[in-house]
């Protein structure tokens, strides 16, 4: 239940600074011959600032919860 705890808290965190999870996708646009152009596109996958802000209280609720009960 801590690595669980752990996790929420980070993923709330990331969620609340960022606003969602960025990633680049490359692909290609033409291929011909010997020439190849490819193009790198910056895609964010947004996510709601409550989703971080309940995964963070989760997280910090799992890591109170788990100290109380040992």
């Amino acid at each position: 239940m801590k690595l669980i705890g752990v996790a929420l808290v980070i993923l709330g965190i990331v969620v609340l600074v960022h606003g969602g999870i960025s990633y680049n996708r490359e692909r290609t646009v033409l291929d011909v011959g010997g020439i190849k152009a490819t193009v790198t596109e910056n895609k964010t996958f947004p996510i709601a600032p409550v989703v971080g802000v309940i995964s963070l209280i989760g997280g910090v609720a799992l890591l109170v919860v788990r100290r109380r009960t040992v």
